[in-house]
């Protein structure tokens, strides 16, 4: 019977068996290699497939560069926010969305120059014979290439797959995506080189930029991308401050062509000393916009005044007039000039006060010195409003943080709030002085009473005339100045070493990387493979795991047999594997003899399963017997599956089974065989009751007949893991071998194993590891030199007909004997 008992697992089958593990391992070397073959194939064919990347770069200086005009009479301010601010703006302005629009709009970066090359098209951008001139106000196809095959020097032709009626097309000039009509199929059309191309979905002029004819018969290709796709694409150029130099910025580009990253880099940065020096600039063109506006109104005020007083000098003596009353009329032109200058003053504290308060776009704001404001504090919080303003302007496209918004804003209110108390403050101060000067005109008018009217309206309008002239001036005076300034202001950003192609700077692909990850991955796919066949197979191995798993001796280790039968010891019998059964002889003796048997020996041949090689082994320890002349029978037990009678051709028609039922004497179902001293008993007819003939008295009785007229006795029993016939017959047997077969009986029945024999059903009992191959599927190191019979190492060499090496490794070793007698020659 079996118990619970049978299927409780030992406590050395958890632990990990490395040793086998790295020899299983070995023993795959084939996958390995096989692997590593289609890794470095499959690394290669991506190696030269890719493009080549290259890194190109230039480097500037960030420096604020000082107006050498810039004098206490043309107070116009600039500050950054000192160079480290200045260095970390324009960074920000270089990955700006706006600035890289700029950039790719000027380059028309959109429009793809393309030609087949080996494996994929290549961008040919600077090298392609001819440029493309696109209308920006006409559709362009979108993202289809266009065939272009030059026939001749001046004409080539297009030549493009339509599959619908409709397709995509860019319309450049404001950046947008519509639906053109196309004709379906392939479109092909000739057109002169430098003529206009009219179409749908097609508007430009190509134009030949290398006139040396090499163009002729080659074919290229144009494609028009996302303006959007493109822009973001730039918007990732790198641009990192100098470690030793904090006002030096290094700008690098990484891509396929170097042409375009060279026109690219050099681009932006032009276009950025460009927005740079305009926004430098922005104070003084403030300033002047606000002159301009002034003296507009100045002009129309003088040409009246003018007017008036050619009128009121109209037949009057203009000489009797103008003496007498001199020094009064200097007086009342110079407080003229300066209640003017305060009231202008007081004006722009007035509106710049009531702009602080409504709007929030400072970056317009004039320089209060253009109306003589002097006071540092208004002139230098008006210059930062400028500044600030107009780099939060700049950054929305870039800077996506909230809090960086948050900052600037906080610190534009801050000034404004200063400056709001700097204006009253001012205005209070120029309110008082107005005063003064009101007063003193009022005095000075007051002596004007006492001289002739005539003269009165002379001087009135002369004072009229003499403050709007001196005022004109003034203005003109401060416009040439800021004009002055303007044209002598530099960009704070210069090239150090522009972009340019010198050759070289190819960075990748990095071949390396993926060959390296081809040795990785072509060692650790068949290295899973191994570690999942490891833990999925859970059958026995090697001698190692026997000797884990039980303390029943194990007596013999066979080989995978080499012959079409199962006669391989009558067939071959100086083979290893004949020698490896006639040590598993040699030990059943010294078994028998430690029992101290004399007369007959019977020996029972199970297993745990069909398939382990029990009637092999049966078949082949019966033959060593006889062939040392020992008179030996195998009796064929396995009365459900019979299969002994096949090695031997003989019929089955006759056996034990008739014996057992008494339909046939033990004369009649004895069969001679080819092998002299060995005879053989089938089985038989199946039975429907075989485990009650075996236990009947007529198996008891065939035996010590047997026992009489046999030296040996090899009983070929059904599996004990199937059927409980071979338990029977344990008994009747002096000695039991138990048959295992490499990767293929389960560890768990060798608990089977030990349970039947701690519960007495198998006595007696010894192992055999059948089907054992020394370097295939568990590596070397468990030979048949296991301590019974011979094994394949030095020791074997010449005993064996089989005892040479096969395979790659008997290649190896063969090379080596050739070198050696090479160099004894």
């Amino acid at each position: 019977m079996i118990d619970q008992s049978d299927f409780n697992s030992s406590e050395s089958q958890i632990s990990f068996d490395f040793k086998g593990f790295l020899i299983k391992t070995l023993s795959y070397w084939k996958w390995f290699l096989l692997s590593w073959a289609i890794a470095f194939t499959w690394a290669y064919q991506v190696n030269i497939r890719k493009e080549k990347i290259y890194a190109v770069d230039t480097t500037i200086s960030v420096k604020e560069e000082s107006n050498p005009f810039f004098t206490a009479n043309t107070s116009l301010v600039f500050n950054w926010g000192g160079t480290s601010d200045q260095v970390q703006t324009i960074v920000s302005l270089l990955k700006s969305r706006s600035h890289n629009e700029l950039v790719v709009d000027k380059l028309e970066f959109y429009t793809q120059y393309l030609e087949q090359g080996k494996y994929n098209k290549i961008d040919v951008y600077g090298s392609a014979p001819f440029k493309v001139n696109i209308d920006k106000d006409k559709p362009q196809l979108a993202d289809k290439e266009i065939k272009i095959k030059f026939v001749d020097a001046n004409s080539y032709v297009v030549t493009i797959p339509f599959e619908n009626t409709t397709a995509a097309a860019y319309l450049y000039s404001n950046k947008s995506r519509t639906d053109v009509s196309v004709p379906q199929g392939t479109f092909v059309r000739r057109y002169k080189v430098g003529s206009k191309v009219v179409l749908p979905f097609l508007s430009w002029t190509l134009d030949i930029t290398d006139m040396s004819g090499n163009q002729v018969g080659k074919e290229y290709f144009v494609s028009f991308s996302n303006f959007d796709g493109v822009v973001a694409s730039y918007q990732g150029i790198s641009a990192e401050p100098d470690a030793k130099g904090g006002s030096i910025l290094k700008l690098s580009l990484q891509g396929h062509n170097k042409a375009r990253m060279v026109d690219y880099l050099n681009t932006t940065v032009q276009i950025l000393k460009e927005t740079q020096l305009a926004a430098k600039n922005q104070f003084a063109t403030n300033t002047i916009n606000f002159i301009d506006s002034t003296m507009r109104a100045m002009e129309e005020s003088l040409r009246k005044t003018t007017d008036e007083l050619k009128s009121f000098s109209r037949d009057k003596n203009v000489t009797a007039l103008e003496q007498g009353g001199e020094s009064i009329s200097t007086k009342l032109t110079e407080l003229d000039s300066e209640k003017d200058k305060i009231q202008r003053k007081i004006a722009y504290l007035s509106n710049l006060s009531s702009y602080l308060k409504k709007s929030v776009d400072y970056s317009k704001l004039p320089s209060p010195s253009v109306v003589g404001i002097e006071d540092p504090n208004i002139v230098v919080n008006v210059s930062k409003l400028i500044t600030l303003s107009t780099r939060r302007a700049q950054m929305q496209f870039s800077v996506k943080s909230e809090k960086m918004y948050s900052d600037f804003d906080v610190e534009i209110s801050a000034i404004k709030n200063v400056l709001l108390e700097n204006i009253l403050s001012a205005r209070s101060g120029l309110n008082y002085d107005l005063n003064l000067v009101n007063a003193k005109l009022n005095a000075a008018e007051s002596e004007l009473k006492q001289i002739p009217e005539d003269k009165q309206d002379y001087l009135k309008i002369q004072r009229k005339f003499d403050l709007g002239n001196e005022i004109y001036t003034t203005f003109l005076q401060k416009r040439t100045e800021a004009n002055i300034v303007k044209a002598a202001n530099v960009s704070d950003i210069r090239f150090i070493d522009n972009a340019k192609d010198v050759g070289g700077g190819l960075i990748g692909p990095k071949t390396s990387v993926n060959y390296i990850l081809a040795l990785f991955l072509g060692f650790i796919i068949p290295l899973l493979g191994v570690f999942g066949l490891f833990f999925v197979n859970n059958s026995i191995q090697n001698t190692d795991d026997v000797a884990k798993l039980t303390t029943i001796p194990l007596i013999g280790v066979i080989g995978k047999k080499k012959t079409d039968s199962n006669l391989s010891v009558f067939e071959r019998p100086k083979s290893a594997l004949s020698e490896s059964f006639r040590a598993i002889r040699s030990s059943l003796q010294f078994l028998y003899k430690r029992q101290n048997l004399a007369g007959a020996k019977t020996l029972m041949i199970t297993s745990s399963i069909s398939g382990e090689g029990k009637t092999f082994c049966s078949i082949n320890i019966a033959t060593v017997f006889a062939l040392s002349e020992k008179k030996t029978v195998i009796v064929g037990l396995d009365l459900r599956k019979p299969k002994l009678f096949n090695d031997f051709k003989v019929s089955n028609d006759v056996g034990a089974v008739d014996y057992l039922v008494g339909l046939k004497s033990l004369d009649e179902v004895i069969q001679r065989t080819a092998i002299s001293h060995l005879d053989i008993i089938p089985s038989g007819p199946n039975p429907p009751n075989p485990a009650e003939l075996i236990m009947s008295d007529a198996m008891t009785t065939m035996l010590m007949e047997l026992k009489s007229r046999y030296d040996y006795i090899v009983l070929d029993t059904p599996p004990v893991g199937l059927v409980s016939d071979a338990l029977e017959l344990s008994p009747l047997a002096d000695v039991t071998l138990y048959v295992v077969r490499q990767n293929f009986t389960k560890k768990d029945m060798i608990t089977l194993l030990n349970n039947r024999q701690k519960r007495g059903e198998l006595s007696n009992v010894s192992i055999v590891l059948n089907g054992f191959e020394s370097k295939a599927k568990y590596g070397y190191g468990y030979g048949y030199n296991y301590g019974y019979g011979y094994g394949y190492g030095n020791y074997s060499s010449g005993y064996h007909e089989d005892d040479k090496p096969e395979g790659v490794f008997a290649w190896i070793q063969n090379l080596i004997k050739l070198i050696k007698s090479k160099i004894k020659k």
